[in-house]
């Protein structure tokens, strides 16, 4: 490998920052991951301490996301190929915290007590700083590394649009007096997780096409 990494062929828009340095890319995914795996530890004792079906979700959301990232950190260095592979992993990764939440959401479902409104609002506020850090961080070399560098970018702009749909929860929760409102937003956090793994995966196919046809193979005309 060249001591920069090319952008792969379905980021032209990515011009005229066709080429970052590898170190940066690595220190930008390792901050992140560091910011993840500290704040994971906050969401999830308030989340069980309050018996939140949503910020439980989120947590889980954080240790994926320092999963992804570190993984990352150890991929930028491979060939195009196992970069797609890296890419597919990542992208069922991303389902992690969607079959966690489904399975609060189910057992939420039969005692739907309201959290504690504060705590929750406080908590998701935190992690939206914490998210919106590591979006920002990531939007600098979410056009290179392929989908490596779009996983992380997807899932921290993800994540600050949940802790946001959390706050708002609370305000529903305050006024309703329900669970309901914290249950819902669960199973909407799982539709958004399969979404974004979705997409990771599309990114990771067509980087696996690129490096097929890097290799001199033939391509057919479907989906890899």
């Amino acid at each position: 490998m060249s001591d920069t990494v090319a952008a792969v062929p379905e980021e032209r828009d990515a011009a005229p920052h066709a080429l970052v340095e590898p170190g940066r890319l690595r220190r930008t995914v390792l901050t992140v991951a560091a910011l993840n795996l500290g704040y994971f530890w906050v969401e999830v004792a308030v989340a069980l301490a309050i018996g939140s079906v949503s910020l439980l979700a989120d947590s889980v959301d954080f240790l994926e996301d320092t999963s992804i990232h570190l993984l990352i950190f150890l991929a930028l260095g491979w060939p195009l190929a196992r970069r797609a592979l890296a890419g597919r992993v990542m992208a069922l990764l991303v389902l992690v915290p969607a079959l966690a939440a489904a399975w609060a959401v189910f057992r939420k479902a039969g005692d739907p007590v309201p959290p504690d409104v504060l705590a929750l609002v406080a908590t998701a506020g935190g992690a939206a700083m914490v998210n919106g850090v590591a979006a920002w961080l990531v939007s600098g070399v979410r056009h290179h590394g392929g989908s490596l560098s779009r996983a992380a970018f997807l899932s921290a702009r993800n994540d600050v649009l949940v802790n946001l749909a959390i706050i708002a929860m609370g305000v529903v929760t305050l006024w309703t007096r329900s669970g309901w409102p914290d249950i819902v937003l669960g199973a909407l956090i799982v539709v958004l997780n399969v979404g974004a793994a979705r997409e990771v995966w599309e990114a990771a196919t067509e980087e696996r096409l690129a490096a097929r046809a890097l290799a001199g193979e033939q391509i057919e005309d479907r989906p890899g």
